[in-house]
C-alpha cells in the first residue's frame, strides 16, 4: 500500500515512534555534553562525532602514526599454555598493535592469531627440566602438544601472599624471567630497551615511549614498581619490566657463567621476578622505583588522590597496569585511542585517566560491586550501627572527609579514599558525587608531566 494510503491512525503510530527515538537522542546527546564540558576542555562536538567504534583497527593509523620512538625497543609478552589461546588474541589486536618489534614468550609453540609464540624454557637443563615437579605441565606439552593438558592443569584461584601455588602454569612460570632475557637477545639483539609485560597487563606506549626517551639507554638500568620481599626489594613482573640492553648483557653474561646456580636459585624461590632482581643487585644494578608509572593493580583499584614515595600521582603519566580484566584491556583501549586522536601530542596523567574512564563510572550507587571501602571493619551486629546501605550512605555523609562507602552482610564500610572497584555479589557502593566533584575541581593543577628520572 502507497505510504500516503497509510490509515492515520497507523501514520499517528510510526510518527509517535520516530518522536520519541529523536526525543530520547536529544536527552543522550545533551547529557553526553553536559559530561564533557564537565569533565574537560576537548572540543565537545569533535568528540561527540568522533564517536567510539567496536572496530579498533579503523583508529589504526591514527593510534600509531604518531607513536615514534618504539623502534628502540623490543616488547616481550610473557604468557603461558592454559592462559594464552584465550588472552593473546585481543593483545595483537590492542596492545601489541602499535609494537613494531615483539615476541610471545611461552611454554608452549604454537601459532595463536597469526604469531608464532616461542617456548622459553628450551635453555634450562634437562636434569631440572626432568627432575623438578614444576615442569610436569611443560613435559607433557612437548610429548603431546595441548591434548596432554590435563583437567588439574587448569586449576585457578585467587591471588595470595605467595602467588597461586596451586596452579601449575603458576608455578611453571617463574622459570621464564632470567631465560626470557637470553630469548630477548636473540630475536633483537640491537634493542635499546626491553620491556616485559604479562598477559594481564596493559600498556601505553605513548607514555613509555615518553618516558624512555628521558633515560640513557647507554646505562645498565633496571626498571619496574617495587615489590618488596623480606628485606629484598625487586621489580613486580606484572606491572611491566624495563630492562636496558647494557643490562640486559649483565644477566645474560651471568647466566652463561652460573647456570647451574640460577636453576638453584630458581627451584629454591616461588617468584621468577624476585630472582632476576636478586641477579641485577648482584651486578650492581639497582632497581630504578617507577611507581607510579608502572602501576601494579587494576585501573579500577587505584586510589587516584593518594600519594606515596614522596609522588603526587596526579600529574604524573601512566605507562602500564596490571591485574587488567579482557574487558579492561579493550575498555582501555578504545579509551586510548580516542583520547589519541584529539590529543595526539599529550600523554595520558593519572588525572587523564579519572577524569574521562573513572569518573563516570563512579557517579551513581552499584549493586554487586565492591569499591574497595576499608577504612574501618564493618560491625553490622553493634548497637546504633548502619544496618541497610542507606543508613551507611548517612553514616558516610557525617564524616568529613569520607567519600566512599559500601554495603554488604558483614555490615558497612566506609573511605576517605576514591577507588572504582570491581564486581562482587553481595555487595553494594555508593560514592559521595559533590565531594569527589569539589576534590576534582581543587585537585592540583599540571602544568606538565612528571616521570621517574635515573642518573
Amino acid at each position: 500500500m502507497p505510504f500516503l494510503q497509510f490509515p492515520r491512525r497507523c501514520l499517528r503510530y510510526w510518527m509517535s515512534i520516530a518522536l520519541t527515538v529523536l526525543g530520547v537522542a536529544v536527552v543522550h546527546f545533551v547529557s553526553s555534553a553536559n559530561w564533557l564540558s564537565h569533565h574537560g576542555d576537548f572540543d565537545i562536538m569533535q568528540w561527540r562525532t568522533g564517536g567510539i567504534v567496536s572496530d579498533s583497527s579503523q583508529f589504526n593509523a591514527t593510534g600509531c602514526a604518531y607513536l615514534r620512538g618504539m623502534d628502540n625497543i623490543l616488547v616481550i609478552l610473557k604468557t603461558g599454555a592454559t592462559e594464552a589461546l584465550e588472552k593473546i588474541p585481543l593483545h595483537i589486536d590492542t596492545t601489541l598493535r602499535c609494537a613494531p618489534h615483539y615476541a610471545i614468550f611461552s611454554d608452549y609453540e604454537e601459532e595463536i592469531a597469526g604469531v608464532r609464540t616461542r617456548d622459553t624454557l628450551g635453555s634450562i637443563s634437562e636434569e631440572t627440566r626432568h627432575t623438578n615437579p614444576d615442569f610436569g605441565i611443560y613435559n607433557r606439552l612437548r610429548i603431546s602438544g595441548r591434548k596432554g593438558l590435563t583437567s588439574e592443569d587448569w586449576t585457578d584461584e585467587e591471588n595470595g601472599p605467595y602467588g597461586k601455588p596451586g596452579n601449575p602454569g603458576w608455578k611453571l612460570d617463574k622459570w621464564k624471567f632470567v631465560p626470557m632475557v637470553d630469548e630477548a637477545l636473540l630475536v633483537k639483539p640491537d634493542a635499546q630497551w626491553y620491556v616485559f609485560i604479562e598477559a594481564d597487563s596493559y600498556v601505553f606506549w605513548r607514555n613509555m615511549v615518553q618516558w624512555l626517551s628521558r633515560l640513557d639507554a647507554k646505562k645498565p638500568l633496571y626498571l619496574g614498581a617495587p615489590m618488596q620481599m623480606g628485606n629484598e626489594v625487586f621489580a613486580y613482573g606484572g606491572a611491566g619490566i624495563v630492562l636496558s640492553n647494557p643490562a640486559m648483557q649483565l644477566v645474560s653474561q651471568f647466566r652463561a657463567g652460573n647456570s647451574t646456580g640460577v636453576e638453584r636459585m630458581t627451584a629454591d624461590d616461588w617468584a621468577g621476578d624476585h630472582v632476576l632482581g636478586m641477579i641485577l643487585k648482584d651486578l650492581g644494578v639497582s632497581l630504578v622505583w617507577s611507581w607510579p608509572l608502572l602501576v601494579p593493580i587494576r585501573v579500577w583499584e587505584f586510589e587516584f588522590f593518594t600519594e606515596g614515595n614522596d609522588h603526587k600521582l596526579w600529574c604524573y603519566p601512566v605507562a602500564s597496569y596490571h591485574h587488567m580484566s579482557l574487558q579492561d584491556i579493550q575498555d582501555m583501549w578504545l579509551f586510548e585511542q580516542k583520547w589519541v586522536r584529539f590529543k595526539k601530542d599529550s600523554v595520558l596523567l593519572h588525572r587523564d585517566i579519572f577524569q574521562w574512564h573513572v569518573y563516570d563510572a563512579i557517579s551513581s550507587e552499584k549493586d554487586d560491586w565492591d569499591n574497595l571501602s576499608s577504612d574501618n571493619e564493618p560491625e553490622a551486629s553493634s548497637t546504633g550501627y548502619p544496618t541497610t546501605f542507606d543508613e551507611c550512605a548517612r553514616k558516610c555523609s557525617l564524616i568529613t572527609d569520607c567519600l566512599q562507602f559500601s554495603f554488604s552482610g558483614r555490615g558497612c564500610s566506609t573511605s576517605t579514599k576514591v577507588v572504582g572497584g570491581g564486581h562482587r555479589l553481595g555487595y553494594s557502593s555508593g560514592w559521595m558525587a559533590t565531594r569527589i566533584k569539589a576534590l576534582l575541581k581543587n585537585a592540583q593543577k599540571c602544568a606538565k608531566a612528571q616521570y621517574i628520572i635515573a642518573y
